[in-house]
């Protein structure tokens, strides 16, 4: 059930960010936040605060149903104060894409043993989806998926290698992606829920990545001789495809609400720094040069805003809204590295260094513009449909 409540969002969020500002900042300086993200100590320390403050997974309600897309955007906003808020929150990815997902698709019997221990915030999950490039896998065409899931009996073996799961090292539910024969020649998927750790599921590697906000980083993992009950399919078989895009579609939205409050910080450490910082007699927002950019950045927070809140809308209607959730991951994307770009060149020197959060601010941003779809496949999408759209329309 979703039901449409600014007001309560409104309320939430101004919790959510107060929270946020005052217990979750101070922990930025933790050394428990390495380059592969919090540890596992310290995300079961912040959530605990988290859910002593009533604010554990704050978009989901007791009964289990959620807030608006265009209320959720205010309360994820809110949240991305701080790298990591939507962790302590347990709002982040991969996680809140993949609760959603399986509020939609799961049957009851798999939402209690996969589903309620992701809500309650006490079990983390990945997706395993994109595949080596070495492999010729599954990247930013699922198309190509090399993983394969075969019917043996009552269950299926599955055999691949899988790359960029972020959050597998320590999480508790997998969700893994695997080619399948429906036998009509088509290339086909399915989704299959599983249990981790598991010894069939062995890590080759942790990634050293430029973003650092995700437990359990990016890893590149083998999966040899799987066997999963056939139960533990996520909804029918051959449809991975479209579960997908369950998933994608608001998933791609969320990133864009975090990150938008992670650059608002950010805009916030650069105005401060660009009002008392004193250069060639005044101060340095006083020179159109720094003036300027910061105005650029007033501007285009808020076109992401508004870009975010009229995606959400869509959303809201019950539309799957793949065409505006491409359109609002590409404007806002962008816009928000040119705003992490702006906040560095502000703080000078000091923006490159890790006496702020803006550095990190400016790497996390930069990856954004890659995954859930780089913003060049996203716009090769959209030329796709004005060219459907075209053609099909009268002259």
């Amino acid at each position: 059930m979703i039901h449409d409540d600014l007001d309560k969002g409104r309320e939430i969020a101004a919790r959510v960010e107060a929270f946020v500002r005052e217990t979750i900042i101070p922990y930025e300086k933790d050394t428990r936040a390495d380059a592969h993200g919090p540890t596992e100590e310290l995300v079961a320390e912040m959530r605990d605060k988290a859910r002593e403050a009533g604010l554990l997974t704050p978009h989901i309600g007791a009964d289990g149903s959620h807030l608006s897309h265009r209320a959720t955007a205010l309360v994820l906003q809110a949240s991305g104060v701080s790298p990591l808020g939507p962790v302590a929150l347990n709002v982040m990815a991969p996680d809140e894409g993949n609760i959603y997902m399986l509020g939609r698709v799961a049957n009851e019997a798999q939402k209690a043993r996969f589903l309620a221990p992701l809500v309650a915030g006490t079990a983390r999950s990945a997706f395993f989806m994109t595949e080596p490039a070495a492999d010729g896998g599954a990247g930013a065409d699922p198309s190509m998926i090399q993983t394969t899931a075969v019917q043996d009996g009552d269950h299926w073996v599955i055999n691949g290698r899988k790359a960029f799961i972020t959050g597998a090292v320590g999480a508790k539910v997998g969700i893994i992606m695997a080619r399948t024969d429906a036998g009509d020649g088509k290339v086909a998927a399915t989704m299959f829920l599983v249990d981790l750790p598991d010894p069939a599921i062995q890590l080759e590697r942790v990634l050293d990545t430029i973003d650092s906000s995700m437990p359990g980083g990016h890893s590149i993992l083998k999966i040899e001789n799987l066997r999963v009950p056939a139960d533990q399919i996520l909804g029918e078989p051959h449809q991975g495809f479209k579960y997908a895009q369950v998933r994608l579609s608001p998933a791609r939205l969320t990133h864009c609400m975090r990150w938008l409050g992670s650059c608002r910080r950010a805009h916030e450490i650069a105005s401060a720094y660009a009002v008392k910082r004193q250069a060639f007699g005044k101060p340095l927002i006083d020179h159109e040069g720094v003036g300027f950019m910061l105005a650029d950045n007033l501007i285009e927070l808020k076109q992401a805003e508004l870009m975010i809140d009229w995606c959400a809308g869509v959303l809201d209607t019950g539309v799957l809204g793949t065409a505006e959730s491409s359109m609002a991951k590409v404007a806002v994307s962008e816009a928000l590295f040119r705003i992490a770009d702006r906040c560095v060149q502000v703080l000078g020197g000091t923006g490159v260094s890790g006496d702020t959060v803006v550095e990190q601010i400016f790497r996390e941003v930069r990856a954004f513009r890659i995954y859930d779809g780089p913003t060049e496949v996203h716009k090769w999408s959209l030329a796709k449909k004005i060219k459907r759209e075209t053609l099909a329309a009268p002259h």
